[in-house]
């Protein structure tokens, strides 16, 4: 009879986890993550894109903007809060981080390139396409 005992079902105390990027750090030790999912749309089987929003608790303010991050569930920490940041997965370009020299060209982390000059002057255009009487 003992070993029914030993055979229970055993429940799982796992904490969820979610892997999504950091889109805010403007509240103190508060960051919040989007985590994007893709599925198939139930009547146009087309995939669709949807997100939603977590406020994560970032105690020691690491997380920057931009950063793919792992959050895990906690208990309430306030209002909206219910989860805990677990590790920063992959750094932003935008936050610090270093040049990057790739076939030649140096670009800078989080810097735009530039852009191509424009055509000839809308002036210059005009005057070559007026009609003489």
């Amino acid at each position: 009879m003992a070993d029914t005992q030993t055979n229970e079902i055993k429940v799982s105390n796992r904490k969820q986890e979610k892997v999504g990027e950091v889109v805010s750090t403007k509240m103190t030790k508060t960051i919040v993550v989007e985590v994007v999912r893709r599925s198939a749309h139930p009547l146009y089987h087309r995939i669709v894109t949807r997100g939603k929003r977590f406020y994560a608790h970032d105690e020691t303010e690491t997380a920057k903007l931009g950063d793919v991050v792992r959050i895990v569930e906690s208990r309430p920490l306030s209002k909206l809060k219910r989860w805990t940041l677990a590790e920063v997965v992959r750094r932003s370009r935008i936050s610090g981080a270093p040049v990057v020299k790739t076939e030649g060209e140096e670009l800078l982390a989080g810097v735009p390139k530039a852009k191509p000059a424009a055509p000839a002057t809308l002036a210059s255009s005009e005057s070559s396409t007026e009609v003489t009487s």
